[in-house]
C-alpha cells in the first residue's frame, strides 16, 4: 500500500442545468457538480457506503475495488438511485 496515501470516493455530476455550483466535501470523498436531485443521491451514496463499511468494520483503505463496487451496488439499490441489476442466467 502507498504510504500516506488515502484512497477517496469522486462523484462528479454532470447533468447541472441551473448554473448553480455544488460541491460537497467528506472525510473521504468529495462530490462536484449535478442538479440538486443528482447531487443530493450522491451525497446520499457516499454517506451510505461510509456507513455500511464501518458497520464491517472497514474503511475505503481496507476493500478492494470489487468489494467497494459490491458496496456501491447495495446501496444505490436501496436508495433507488439505479434501476435494478438485470438478473444473471442461471449456471448449468
Amino acid at each position: 500500500m502507498r504510504p500516506n496515501k488515502k484512497k477517496a470516493l469522486l462523484g462528479l455530476g454532470l447533468d447541472n442545468r441551473d448554473g448553480q455550483v455544488r460541491l460537497t466535501r467528506g472525510e473521504n470523498f468529495t462530490l462536484m457538480g449535478g442538479s440538486e436531485e443528482t447531487h443530493a443521491l450522491m451525497q446520499e451514496t457516499a454517506v451510505k457506503v461510509n456507513e455500511e463499511l464501518g458497520r464491517k468494520g472497514k474503511t475505503l483503505d481496507d476493500v478492494s475495488s470489487t468489494e467497494l463496487a459490491d458496496v456501491i451496488m447495495d446501496v444505490t439499490d436501496k436508495i433507488g438511485a439505479r434501476p435494478p441489476r438485470p438478473q444473471e442466467p442461471p449456471r448449468p
